[in-house]
């Protein structure tokens, strides 16, 4: 049965235009079929394939920004290795996703592309032209954000579960946080990763340690990092060419920072064994980093969530009739959200307490930023469903001690989300059916 359902997804789909005879003259004279060539399988993921269509778009794009950031790319073998394993990496998070349930509206991917021209201040007409512009499908584009949104979602579902921190790994790296100067100096960081297998002979180890000892020799002789970390890396950011970002010494793994702090710009650090390879690191530049006050805001809200009952635009005029009554001196606020509200807040009448406004949803932290204190702020959609908000107040508050708490947090789930992703995707791999097809000479 596999034999056979391998056979039935190596044969080129066809579209045949089935004109078997024609009559001319009494004659009943064979017509052949014409065939057209439409789409191939790349690569068979459990019960669904990747298409090579796919990946002719997704190299063409890959390309494309190289030649517009003059980024030079490894051979086209090399660069199909890692779109593929890529695009089979997607699918699979997305046949999660679709056993989970996980699903991005519309609404919900149309604010996420508003936000997306809002931080390039661009308005949404202007956003669309911009990606027309550059060759690409806007439709296409937009499902591919869907895509990423999904895969985000999945990603992060599967691996906080199997992330745990302790309240002692926190002191410890609090109190190491208070010590270390250093603590002001971030650095830019490019990883390449050379893999081994999860059950590794000591020759797998060697040839590993052999190919990424070449990788640092090339390295140091001048090679570009970007190009060998998308033709050689096995890390989640190969395709970025390695570009793990801005991070300081404590949101490093312990076995990076140990080697970095102190270097300079430009410095090539391993190979670092680890468990799933030998890491190789430079520092591609190095910054400062203040620390400011924070500003809070003490802010109210009314959410409606759109349904298949109640549509976007009824969500939004119900809103607008709330402001009507409390405006008028039918009802308070807090009266109105009790009642009708959606979420958490309603039982508060709304309140959200103190809180950065950069916490809260993009759309949300955009309209708490045009308001006054007192002022009702009209009804907007977020990703989350309508809502109105009163202000209550602003303040500056020197958030350090909290920040720090918060923040070590993060970087303690960052650390371990980072090796736990890598895992999951790892061991999600291991256990699925994939056959890669060879592409035709």
């Amino acid at each position: 049965m596999k034999n056979l359902v391998t056979i039935l997804l190596k044969t080129t789909f066809l579209k045949t235009l089935m004109l078997t005879s024609v009559v001319y003259a009494g004659l009943q004279i064979p017509v052949q079929a014409e065939e057209e060539q439409l789409d191939k399988v790349a690569a068979v993921v459990n019960g669904g394939v990747v298409l090579e269509s796919e990946v002719i778009d997704l190299l063409a794009n890959i390309k494309k920004q190289a030649k517009k950031n003059n980024q030079s790319l490894p051979s086209n073998k090399a660069l199909r290795t890692q779109v593929m394993d890529k695009l089979i990496n997607d699918s699979l998070i997305m046949q999660i996703g679709e056993r989970m349930g996980v699903q991005v509206s519309d609404a919900q991917l149309d604010q996420t592309i508003t936000n997306m021209a809002q931080e390039n201040k661009l308005t949404l007409s202007q956003f669309r032209q911009t990606i027309i512009s550059e060759g690409e499908d806007y439709e296409k584009y937009r499902e591919n954000v869907r895509t990423e949104l999904i895969s985000g979602e999945v990603r992060r579902n599967s691996v906080q579960r199997r992330i745990y921190i302790s309240p002692q790994e926190v002191s410890n790296l609090l109190a190491l946080m208070k010590e270390q100067t250093t603590n002001d100096v971030e650095y830019h960081l490019g990883h390449i990763l050379i893999e081994f297998p999860s059950d590794a002979t000591q020759a797998d180890m060697t040839a590993s340690k052999k190919r990424a000892d070449k990788v640092i020799e090339l390295l140091n002789s001048g090679s570009d990092f970007k190009r060998i970390a998308i033709a050689s890396s096995g890390g989640a950011n190969a395709l970025e060419g390695g570009d793990l970002g801005w991070k300081n010494i404590n949101e490093m793994p312990t076995l990076f920072s140990e080697l970095i702090a102190g270097k300079d710009k430009d410095t090539v650090v391993g190979p670092i064994r680890t468990g799933l390879g030998f890491s190789i690191v430079k520092v591609l530049d190095i910054r400062g980093r203040k620390v400011v006050e924070v500003e809070e805001v003490k802010a109210s809200h009314i959410l409606i969530k759109p349904s298949i009952i109640l549509s976007e635009e009824k969500a939004k005029a119900q809103l607008q009739g709330f402001l009507d009554k409390i405006e008028a001196g039918e009802a308070t606020f807090a009266e109105l959200a009790k009642e009708f509200s959606e979420g958490p807040t309603s039982v508060r009448g709304g309140d959200l307490g103190w809180a950065d406004p950069r916490s809260y949803d993009p759309a949300f932290k955009e309209a708490l930023a045009t308001m006054k204190i007192g002022e009702y702020h009209k009804p907007f959609r977020s990703s989350f469903g309508w809502h109105i908000i009163q202000l209550s107040d602003r303040r500056m508050v020197d958030a350090t001690s909290q920040m720090n708490k918060n923040r070590v947090h993060q970087i303690l789930y960052n650390r371990k989300f980072g090796l736990e992703s890598a895992r999951w995707i790892k061991e999600t791999r291991d256990e699925a059916y994939i056959e890669i097809f060879e592409q035709d000479k």
